[in-house]
Order: structure tokens, then sequence, then C-alpha cells
């Protein structure tokens, strides 16, 4: 009989071909663990060294000071952090708001400084603020009668583009790639994605379909998810053709 951790584990046959597959669940374990701890420390030693608290010369052989090194352990992060989210707090307020508007209308009749100060204000404000552009999943009927794609609904009026009132914007991402593209679709071709939220649409096409939707993110919990291989009968459909009066909505 054995005894102690042996016990518990299963008895089969040394095989290289099973030490390969542990490792491959090792690191489909470790690394996403390993890829966020990376991925937050980078984003928060970046920004620590935009502010040069504390610097640390950089010597040659001989002794020379050749350059500095910012050495704020976080510091740096902390101040910036802090200063953003008081000018987010001032900035609510109505006399504050109009000093801020009238920099933003300063900045707006800035030859040159114009068209990168309103591309970046409003590629943030698509995603942050009371402008955001992203929260309206749909699906988008673009190339053939039964292919939809996952999208967001981003321009309700296509009259700049003399196309009239039925034709709606749609910004489809694509997956592994900062980069999308925009298709100006009739209002009949895009229906609203109404079971899930727009976060985990946005999650779902940007990694081509492969992730899970979390159950706890599902907008109408009264529809339950269809398991894999299960047959399914009298299902409500859960996605709604979008409408001129729920787009003013």
């Amino acid at each position: 009989m054995k005894k102690g951790v042996g016990r518990f584990l299963p008895e089969e046959k040394f095989r290289w071909k099973k030490v390969f597959q542990y490792f491959l669940q090792g690191v489909l374990v470790i690394a996403p663990i390993a890829i966020t701890i990376y991925t937050i420390y980078w984003i928060v030693s970046k920004v620590d060294s935009w502010l040069p608290i504390f610097r640390q010369p950089i010597r040659d052989i001989q002794g020379n000071i050749i350059d500095y090194e910012v050495k704020n352990y976080g510091l740096g992060f902390v101040v910036i952090l802090v200063t953003v989210i008081f000018i987010g707090y001032m900035s609510s307020f109505f006399i504050q708001s109009r000093i801020f508007n009238l920099f933003d209308r300063w900045l707006e009749k800035t030859p040159g400084v114009k068209f990168i100060y309103s591309s970046v204000r409003d590629f943030f404000g698509a995603f942050a603020g009371d402008k955001k552009k992203f929260n309206k999943a749909v699906l988008a009927n673009v190339f053939a009668e039964d292919v939809w794609i996952v999208g967001f609904l981003t321009d309700e009026e296509m009259a700049k583009f003399e196309m009239g009132a039925d034709k709606v914007g749609v910004y489809v991402p694509q997956a592994y790639n900062f980069a999308g593209q925009l298709y100006i679709l009739p209002r009949s071709r895009v229906r609203h994605i109404d079971i899930i939220t727009s976060g985990e649409a946005m999650k779902y096409a940007v990694t081509g379909g492969v992730v899970t939707v979390d159950d706890d993110e599902l907008v109408n919990p009264a529809v339950p998810p269809v398991t894999p291989g299960a047959t399914v009968t009298n299902t409500v459909t859960t996605v709604t053709t979008v409408t001129e009066t729920e787009l003013k909505n």
C-alpha cells in the first residue's frame, strides 16, 4: 500500500507525452498570471519614469556620469495618478469646467494642434465619459445574407454623408490587432446584442471568439446559456433589429 503523497497519484507508466502535456498545462496556468503581472509592472514603471523625482546617475567605466536613471519606486506613478484624479474631480464643477472648456476651445482653434488634439480627445472619449461610442454592441450583416460579424454602433446619423437616416456606422474590431474597419450599413442589417454586455462583446471579438462569456456578465439572466450539443426548442431570440426609435433613446 502506498504511503504519503504517492497514494493520491494515479498509477500509470512514465511517458514523455504525458510530461509534455503537463508542461503545456503548467504554461496555460502560469502564462496568463505572469503576463498580467508583467503588464501591470511595465505600465507602472513606464508612468513612474515620467516624473523624475529621484534620479540615480549612470556612470561609464571611467566613472563619468553619462546619464541619469529615474528611481522613484512607484512614487511618481502615485503622484501622477492622484493628479489625474484631482483634475477629473475639479473639472466636474461648473466654474472649473468653464475654464477647461475655454482651454479646449483654444486648442480646437490652434492650427496644427487641432487635428492631433481633437483626434486624441475623441478617441479617449469613445471609451469613457458621457460620449462613449463602444457601449452598443451589435451584429452586422456585411458580406453575405447568413454571415454576421460582431461590431459596435458608433454613428447613428449619416446625414453628413448625404445618405439619409436609414444608414448607421458600425465599427468592427479585428481579432488580436489594435485595428478595425468602419462599415456604413442599412439599419435593417444591424441587430442589437441584448444578452451580453458591450465589454464582453468586445472581448469576444478581439480574441477571435475563443473566450468564454461569463455568466455574471449576462444582461438577460432569464435566458440560460446554451450547452454545446444540446437540443434547443422554443428558444426566444435575444437579438433584436435596431430601430430608429431605439437609437434615439
